[in-house]
């Protein structure tokens, strides 16, 4: 029995990953709230040890680099007032690197990303960070809306276990392949790994 297509494999699109070389580097939520606060995810520790591959090949390639780092309400998750709040010391932002707050899931929503991106004069975008089926699936799906071409790098991006409406638990694990596989539909490639995008 054959695989199933994707509507991008329908239409002709290439399935080439874009290279960070040619591209800007967009790290979602990298904050200590999912490593060691009240949301810790499936792989985390792995994760960000890809999502620091992709950024040292982005300084080394000197491509833009935009964290972008959820805040939410005081005593909530993602306390601005709290250690939760602090980007990951393995991706600490560096001088000159973009950081972008967000209120929202999906990172464009009420920021600057957009113009950040355009003043960057930059179509194409590797994506990494956290969660894979929320705020990573919410900032691509927008992006092409925008106009952006979009990798997403799998090994990268972690989730948590979600209730299913039959009662189960539904595995970050499963959770992540099955919103990496919608994306992969029609908006993003999907790069299996760090190698796969030239880090």
């Amino acid at each position: 029995m054959s695989l199933p297509k994707t509507l991008m494999q329908l239409a002709g699109a290439s399935p080439t990953p874009h290279q960070i070389k040619d591209s800007a580097l967009v790290i979602i939520d990298a904050q200590r709230e999912y490593l060691d606060g009240r949301l810790p995810l499936e792989g985390i520790e792995a994760a960000l040890e890809a999502c620091a591959r992709l950024l040292n090949a982005a300084r080394k390639e000197g491509r833009p680099i935009f964290h972008v780092q959820h805040k939410g309400r005081p005593g909530g998750l993602f306390d601005p007032e709290s250690a939760n709040f602090e980007i990951c010391a393995q991706v600490t932002p560096q001088e000159g690197e973009a950081v972008v707050e967000k209120s929202l899931p999906n990172a464009f929503a009420g920021t600057n990303l957009d113009a950040l991106l355009k003043a960057a004069d930059v179509k194409q975008l590797v994506v990494c960070g956290f969660m894979t089926h929320m705020c990573v699936s919410s900032t691509i799906r927008a992006g092409l809306d925008f106009g952006y071409a979009s990798t997403v790098v799998a090994s990268a991006c972690a989730t948590r276990a979600l209730p299913t409406v039959s009662g189960e638990a539904l595995s970050g694990k499963a959770l992540h392949e099955a919103e990496l596989a919608a994306l992969g539909d029609r908006f993003a490639v999907v790069a299996a790994d760090t190698a796969a995008v030239g880090a």
